[in-house]
C-alpha cells in the first residue's frame, strides 16, 4: 500500500463508519483484518454497467427505467396505493467541487409503513405487509444531477442487536456512476428521529459526519394534502462526502 492509500484509508476512517464498532454486534464477524489491496479493474467493469454513458446523453445506458419506478406507492402495479404517510424525497448529486452528476442510477429499499420488509427472509417481525408496496424504486438523475422519489414513510423495526433495540426510520440507497466500481451503498435517515441517538449503526459514524446522513425537512418540497417532503442531497468524496457504509454492512443483510 503507498503512502498516497494510507493517507487516503486514514481520512476515510475519519468521515466513514469503521468496519468494526462493538455497539453494532455483527460487525464483530464481518470486519476486515487485513489491509485493503489494490485491483485493476477490466475493461467490462470500468464501462458497465450504462456502457451507453456519454457526454450527450448520459442516460443512454438506462434506458430500461422509468418515471413510474421511481413512485413506491404504485410501482407494485396492483392499481392500488401503498399504505403509509407520503413521502417525497429529492436531493442533488455532485462532486466534491459541486459539479451536478447527470445519469447515475440511484435505486432505494426500505421496510414499509409497519416497519417490515417484503423479503422472503423476513419473519422475525410479525407486522403486516402491504401486498400493494414492494418496498423498492430506482430512477436516474437529470442533467442537473437531480432525483425524486415518491415513496411512504418506513417503520421502525425491533433487530436484536441488544435488549430493546429499534432501527430508525431509514431508506438504503445504492448510488452507481458510469462503471460498475463507481457505486456508493448507504442509508439515510429523517430528521426529528428520536431513534437516532440509540441507533448503533448511525452512530457507528464520526459524529461531524452523522448530519450528512440525515434527509431535513423542505417545506417547498411538501406538497398540500398529498405528501411531505424532504431533501437529502449526495456528495462524491472529499470532505463533505456522504458517508458510505458498504464495508460496515452489506444489503443483504436488510439493517
Amino acid at each position: 500500500m503507498t503512502r498516497a492509500s494510507e493517507a487516503f484509508e486514514a481520512k476515510m476512517y475519519e468521515d466513514h463508519p469503521p468496519f468494526s464498532h462493538p455497539a453494532y454486534r455483527s460487525t464483530a464477524k464481518r470486519a476486515r483484518t487485513n489491509p485493503l489491496i489494490s485491483i485493476t479493474h477490466t475493461l467490462s467493469e470500468m464501462t458497465g454497467p450504462n456502457p451507453g454513458s456519454n457526454a450527450h446523453d448520459p442516460t443512454a445506458g438506462w434506458l430500461e427505467v422509468t418515471d413510474g419506478d421511481a413512485d413506491l406507492t404504485t410501482n407494485a402495479g396492483t392499481g392500488s396505493e401503498a399504505i403509509g404517510s407520503r413521502t417525497s424525497v429529492v436531493g442533488r448529486v455532485t462532486d466534491v467541487h459541486g459539479t451536478p452528476i447527470p445519469g447515475a442510477l440511484i435505486e432505494i429499499w426500505q421496510a414499509n409503513a409497519c416497519g417490515r420488509y417484503r423479503h422472503w427472509r423476513e419473519t422475525a417481525f410479525p407486522a403486516p405487509l402491504d401486498p400493494n408496496f414492494l418496498g423498492a424504486g430506482r430512477c436516474i438523475t437529470d442533467a442537473a444531477g437531480e432525483y425524486r422519489f415518491l415513496t411512504i414513510r418506513p417503520g421502525p423495526y425491533p433487530w436484536g442487536n441488544h435488549p430493546n433495540a429499534w432501527r430508525p426510520a431509514h431508506i438504503h440507497l445504492s448510488l452507481f456512476g458510469t462503471a460498475w466500481p463507481a457505486r456508493l451503498v448507504t442509508q439515510f435517515y429523517f430528521e426529528g428521529d428520536p431513534l437516532l441517538a440509540l441507533d448503533p449503526i448511525f452512530n457507528s459514524v464520526a459524529a461531524h459526519s452523522r448530519h450528512r446522513l440525515v434527509a431535513l425537512y423542505a417545506h417547498d418540497v411538501t406538497e398540500e394534502n398529498f405528501a411531505l417532503g424532504y431533501r437529502f442531497d449526495i456528495v462524491l468524496n472529499g470532505p463533505a462526502a456522504t458517508p458510505s457504509d458498504a464495508h460496515a454492512h452489506s444489503p443483504a443483510a436488510g439493517h
